[in-house]
């Protein structure tokens, strides 16, 4: 079952090359990668895509799988979020950009129903065990939410596509800690 299951993780904007300028071209060329790789994923029989809906590349990968399921329905899309509320300080479009990817969303689960210290880690723990593969957009940096989610992801033996978001470089780990790098 896990093996049909990818869940996402990734920087939040003000942690990516161009923050929030998704009309940059190097933001472009990361989607179209990202596209790429759910694509060849769902190719091989991934159905199940879980995402925490922060920010930045969450939503990036969930608005490609949205997009992708109007000529594959067999697609799921599967929100997992820290709390209730987890948008509130965010500005007005992101907010919008935010409830409309839950609508489309086939399932939408709360960590708590209150913001906690610790929530944020506790949903992105909830990703990894839910499943098989991890697709990550991560720069390498180690204190971050992304950076646990990938060390997490390790411990657990799970696969892991790493995309770096600044040099667009695609690696791919397997449970047997096999590399392979992929030019973009």
């Amino acid at each position: 079952m896990l093996k049909s299951i990818c869940a996402f993780t990734g920087h939040r904007p003000a942690k990516l090359p161009w923050r929030y300028d998704e009309t940059d071209s190097r933001c472009t060329a990361l989607k179209e990668i990202l596209q790429k790789q759910i694509e060849a994923l769902a190719g091989a029989g991934i159905t199940d895509f879980f995402t925490g809906m922060a920010e930045g590349a969450d939503q990036y990968c969930a608005g490609i799988v949205l997009a992708l399921r109007r000529n594959a329905p067999a697609l799921k899309l599967r929100c997992i979020l820290p709390c209730q509320g987890q948008e509130n300080k965010w500005s007005a479009p992101a907010r919008a950009r935010y409830h409309a990817i839950l609508e489309q969303a086939d399932s939408v689960e709360f960590v708590s129903r209150d913001y906690y210290d610790g929530c944020m880690l506790a949903r992105n723990r909830r990703l990894v065990d839910a499943a098989g593969l991890l697709l990550a957009v991560y720069n390498g940096a180690l204190r971050s939410g992304t950076g646990a989610t990938v060390h997490y992801a390790r411990k657990m033996g799970r696969d892991i596509i790493v995309i770096d978001p600044a040099t667009r470089i695609v690696t791919h780990e397997t449970q047997n800690s096999n590399l392979k790098q992929e030019a973009t």
